[in-house]
């Protein structure tokens, strides 16, 4: 009986201890998750910023942000973000070919929700032709 009622409260101390490591961590709020830049021309490099805020209880630090392909760059706070403070991922596209797009950011951080995913998309659309006389 002595064995059952230390594995209940052995069990019931880590269950209460990772419920309230949780309830500490940094946690990601983001104004918008998805950006649609809608039609774009082709040529003409366009950029957003996803704001976020820190809804945790403790400082959120981005370890990484990655673009998954080479025609979008990403600039974030690199500091860590206190609690209730606010943050940004600034992500830029090239426009280069003519084609809609869907392009995902991967962003990895010390938060309750590790990994985020954010997308941006749209169209660009070809520039008209220049005809010489």
């Amino acid at each position: 009986m002595k064995k059952l009622l230390l594995i209940c409260a052995v069990v019931l101390g880590f269950a209460f201890n990772a419920s309230a490591q949780t309830d500490t961590q940094a946690e990601f709020k983001f104004n918008e998750e998805k950006h649609d830049f809608g039609k774009i021309p082709q040529g003409t490099p366009v950029t957003t910023v996803f704001e976020f805020t820190n809804v945790g209880k403790s400082p959120l630090i981005l370890t990484e942000v990655k673009p998954t392909c080479g025609c979008t760059v990403a600039d974030y706070t690199k500091t860590p973000v206190a609690p209730n403070g606010k943050g940004s991922i600034k992500i830029t596209y090239n426009a280069a070919a003519a084609s809609a797009f869907n392009k995902t950011i991967v962003v990895t951080s010390n938060a309750k929700t590790p990994t985020k995913y954010l997308n941006i998309v749209g169209e660009v659309v070809a520039k008209p032709a220049v005809s010489s006389r």
